[in-house]
């Protein structure tokens, strides 16, 4: 599947790699690698469909059909709509795609697939560039 542009916000890099530092092992290994390709862009300048940290995000799984609602937090964060750590496989995942992007990653089972519905709710898009 070829890899299309990531984008991550400058202040997200900042709190990723401290995440990172602090929490090590493979997920954070994985994450490394995904910012490492991103495309680093300032917070007024992010496009509004692209997934962030606190991102409210509507997917679905192409194999099955399910449709989730998930909010991408820092590990240890609450989320009112089903919080999915930035270290776990989904999360990771997410970070720095856009609607309509469908996204492959790798899961002990073999590969998922996720299409992005809709990014139903992006700090960034009402001028909150300290979320």
């Amino acid at each position: 599947m070829k890899r299309k542009a990531l984008y991550v916000t400058q202040q997200d890099m900042g709190r990723l790699r401290a995440v990172i530092e602090v929490y090590g092992g493979d997920g954070a290994d994985v994450l490394e690698e995904k910012l490492d390709r991103a495309r680093i862009v300032r917070s007024k300048d992010i496009p509004r469909d692209v997934i962030t940290l606190n991102s409210v995000v509507r997917i679905r799984y192409v194999d099955t059909g399910e449709e989730h609602t998930f909010t991408l937090v820092l590990p240890g964060e609450k989320a009112e709509n089903n919080g999915v750590s930035i270290l776990a496989p989904t999360g990771i995942a997410l970070l720095g795609y856009r609607e309509k992007d469908v996204v492959e990653w790798q899961v002990p089972a073999g590969k998922r697939r996720m299409e992005i519905m809709k990014v139903v709710y992006q700090p960034e898009s009402p001028g909150d560039h300290n979320a």
